[in-house]
């Protein structure tokens, strides 16, 4: 697919095929065949997440439907590894999977996939590598991946330690990264898109405004309260545990901000009732969406009424295409001055 406009087109179109420079990172629970295939329809990257099939025949039936889907247009798959390698991971395993499938796109978040870069590069696999702070990109750059995404505090799911917001994160992106990063957290317009290019990103990194999309498999009700909720309406919750997670405002971030904050040391097995991944699933399935921890970040001010992830593309294009038309006048005057 050609950008609309040639101010658009960056290593990102090339890289991916896309028709934006935008790429739709990995939805734990959400991210299935039926969502990627339409990101990849309507002209997008998307990713699986591997992590919602945990079974590798379950993985590779749901590459091989998503391909089916696409129509022939590319899409990836996410991996995200624990940050701490732990006794039976079969994070290699998966990889291989997905090599074995001719998936030609990867993202990968969590812990740096180092050790695993020789499988990906051998089979010719193009690594995107989603991290919350420059630091974290710098030392992926080190190790050969091909892109980074930079998701600033501001972002859904989590931030990371060191809480770096989204336009700090490119500037020093923007001075530090020779391979091509994009920018995410917060960014749910067309205009933030080509904000991010003004710094110097390849492209934008999009979840929170994704998931009213018709094809994100979750109950209306959820949607309805994601479409409601303003900008306002996150909360960060297990700093106790070093796993802060920016979530949609609920009964159970409420309960688990009492319970951190009455026992510092309360330790994740006190908080797994409550913040048990199962517990989302069931809510997605249910629209209880009060009970579980919901990842979405401050563009919950930005996401409106449930549409077709096309129509949700389609006008990301037109207000990135109307912010371009604002700078160009004024870039106009300016060489003109410079005359």
């Amino acid at each position: 697919m050609t950008p609309a406009d040639p101010a658009l087109e960056t290593e990102v179109t090339r890289s991916f095929g896309a028709r934006l420079p935008l790429v739709a990172g990995g939805l734990m629970w959400l991210s299935d065949a039926d969502y990627v295939a339409a990101g990849a329809r309507a002209g997008v990257m998307s990713f699986i997440t591997a992590a919602s099939f945990p079974e590798a025949a379950d993985l590779r039936r749901e590459i091989r439907r998503a391909r089916e889907l696409a129509a022939g247009r590319p899409f990836g798959v996410n991996v995200s590894m624990l940050p701490k390698l732990v006794s039976g991971e079969k994070t290699a395993d998966v990889f291989r999977l997905i090599a074995d499938e001719g998936v030609r796109f990867v993202e990968t978040s969590g812990r740096n996939p180092e050790e695993f870069m020789p499988i990906l590069k051998d089979a010719g696999i193009f690594v995107l590598h989603k991290v919350p702070a420059v630091r974290y990109a710098i030392k992926a750059q080190s190790i050969g991946v091909d892109m980074v995404s930079i998701v600033g505090a501001e972002c859904g799911g989590h931030p990371g330690l060191d809480m770096i917001g989204t336009m700090v994160n490119g500037a020093l992106a923007d001075r530090d990264l020779r391979i091509p990063w994009l920018l995410g957290g917060g960014i749910g317009t067309g205009a933030q898109l080509v904000a991010a290019l003004a710094m110097g990103a390849a492209g934008v990194v999009v979840g929170t405004r994704f998931l009213v999309a018709h094809e994100i498999a979750a109950h209306a009700d959820y949607k309805a309260a994601i479409a409601a909720a303003s900008e306002r309406d996150t909360a960060l919750t297990m700093q106790t545990v070093r796993n802060t997670i920016r979530t949609l405002r609920n009964e159970t971030t409420e309960t688990v901000t009492r319970l951190e904050a009455e026992d510092p040391a309360i330790g994740i097995e006190g908080l797994l009732p409550h913040v048990a991944g199962r517990i989302a699933r069931e809510g997605y399935r249910t629209g209880n969406w009060q009970q579980g921890m919901y990842s979405a970040g401050q563009a919950l001010g930005l996401t409106d009424a449930p549409a077709p992830l096309a129509a949700i593309v389609d006008r990301f294009e037109a207000e990135a295409l109307r912010a371009l038309a604002r700078l160009r006048p004024a870039t106009a005057n300016y060489d003109r001055a410079a005359q």
